[in-house]
C-alpha cells in the first residue's frame, strides 16, 4: 500500500457513490496508478481547454466547477467535494477539458493519469462499463438541472438545487444539520439569479427555519422541509439515493 493511502484515506473513497460500488479489481487498478496532488486555496487544476490528464478523486477540500466568459463573467455549474470523482467526459471523447475547476480553500485530491488509465483499459476493456455509470450518475443531475431552470421559477430552482448540492455529497452524511460552503453570490451564479433574487429567497427559507444564512455559508437546519418544498419526486429520491455518499464501509466481497 502506498504511504499516502491510508486506511483513513481508502474508507473515505469507498463511502463514495461510484467508488464504493466498483469491483476490487477495478479498485485496486485505479489505487495503484493514482498519486496524491495538492491545491491551495483559489488554484486551478486545470482552465476549459487544456488537454485532458486524466480522473480525478477529491480526498479533502472542495472544488468549484465553472465556466468564465471573455469579460470576466463566472457561472458555476457545481461543487465537487469528497470523496466524488470526476474528469471522465474528455476519458471518452479526448477532448479538450469542458470548464475550469479550481480550489475552494485547501484541497487535496487523488491523480489516476491519462496515460496509464489508458494502459488499463486498453489490457481490461471491461472496466469501460463502470467509467461509463460514473459519467451517467453526473448526466442525470445535469439533465435534471436543465430542467429546473427552464420549467421553474427562482424559489424553485433555489431549493432544488440546494437539495442536490447537500444530498449528493459528503455535506448531506446524516440526518442533522448540514453546511454548504458556498456564498450567496456564489449560489446565484449558479442559478443565474441576482444577488438581490438571492437573499430574498434565502431570507424566505431562513424565517420559515429550513436553512441559516452566514457568510460564505448556508447551513440547512431542516433536510426534510427542504425537500418538500423543493418538490422532490419519488423518482428524483431514487436517484439521489443512489448518489449519496455512506458513512460507512461497503460490502468489497
Amino acid at each position: 500500500m502506498a504511504p499516502w493511502l491510508t486506511p483513513e484515506i481508502l474508507a473515505r473513497l469507498r463511502s463514495g457513490p461510484w467508488f464504493g460500488h466498483i469491483s476490487a479489481e477495478l479498485e485496486s487498478d485505479l489505487l495503484a496508478l493514482g498519486a496524491p496532488k495538492r491545491l491551495q486555496s483559489g488554484e486551478h487544476l486545470f482552465f476549459r481547454g487544456d488537454p485532458a490528464d486524466g480522473l480525478y478523486a477529491v480526498l479533502d477540500g472542495c472544488l468549484r466547477i465553472s465556466g468564465v466568459t471573455e469579460a470576466g463573467k463566472e457561472a458555476i455549474l457545481s461543487l465537487i467535494d469528497a470523496p466524488n470523482w470526476f474528469g471522465e467526459i474528455a476519458l471518452f471523447d479526448g477532448l479538450p477539458r469542458t470548464h475550469n475547476a479550481v480550489a475552494e480553500g485547501a484541497t487535496r485530491l487523488l491523480h489516476v493519469p491519462a496515460v496509464g488509465l489508458t494502459r488499463l483499459l486498453q489490457a481490461k476493456p471491461h472496466h469501460w462499463r463502470d467509467l461509463g455509470v460514473l459519467m451517467a450518475l453526473r448526466l442525470r443531475l445535469v439533465l435534471i438541472g436543465m430542467e429546473d431552470m427552464a420549467l421553474l421559477p427562482a424559489e424553485g430552482r433555489l431549493a432544488r438545487r440546494l437539495v442536490w448540492l447537500v444530498e449528493t455529497s459528503s455535506m448531506g452524511q446524516g440526518p442533522g444539520p448540514c453546511v454548504v460552503p458556498i456564498s450567496q453570490a456564489q449560489l446565484g451564479m449558479m442559478l443565474s439569479l441576482s444577488r438581490q433574487t438571492t437573499n430574498q429567497i434565502l431570507q424566505t427559507l431562513q424565517d420559515q427555519g429550513v436553512l441559516r444564512v452566514a457568510y460564505g455559508r448556508i447551513e440547512i437546519l431542516d433536510r426534510a422541509q427542504l425537500m418538500q418544498l423543493a418538490g422532490v419526486s419519488q423518482g428524483e429520491r431514487q436517484v439521489l439515493s443512489q448518489m449519496q455518499v455512506s458513512s460507512g464501509m461497503p460490502n468489497r466481497d
